[in-house]
């Protein structure tokens, strides 16, 4: 069982810089991959990035390449999501994800979900 607890998100104007960070829980944190989804109002849910369990593969969705970051530190057991040169279409309900199977782009593949932070982006 894992608990995953976000934090980092706001306001922030366009061009702008945020971090966002998912604590995690439990014993076995370093033997899940990890993901980053997001929604934004009237939207379905949307993959943003993901990580293997020790880090070395990451894989991103087009939108967000050479913009956003996704790193992991397994002593601390948190993931985090680095987004730079943020844009109004990066607004949404960010939510980490935990799998036990493997770094997907597929949400169905992933057992745990934290509640989600909030990113607005002005314009």
């Amino acid at each position: 069982q894992v608990q995953l607890v976000e934090s980092g998100g706001g306001l922030v104007q366009a061009g702008g810089s945020l971090r966002l960070s998912c604590a995690a829980s439990g014993r076995t944190f370093s033997s899940y991959a990890m993901g980053w989804f997001r929604q934004a109002p009237g939207k379905e849910r949307e993959f943003v990035t993901a990580i293997s369990w020790g880090g070395g593969s990451t894989y991103y969705t087009d939108s967000v390449k050479g913009r956003f970051t996704i790193s992991r530190d397994n002593e601390k057991k948190t993931v985090y999501l680095q987004m730079n040169s943020l844009n109004a279409e990066d607004t949404a309900v960010y939510y980490c994800a935990a799998s036990t199977q493997h770094y997907s782009s597929d949400y169905r593949e992933y057992d745990y979900w934290g509640q989600g932070t909030q990113v607005t982006v002005s314009s």
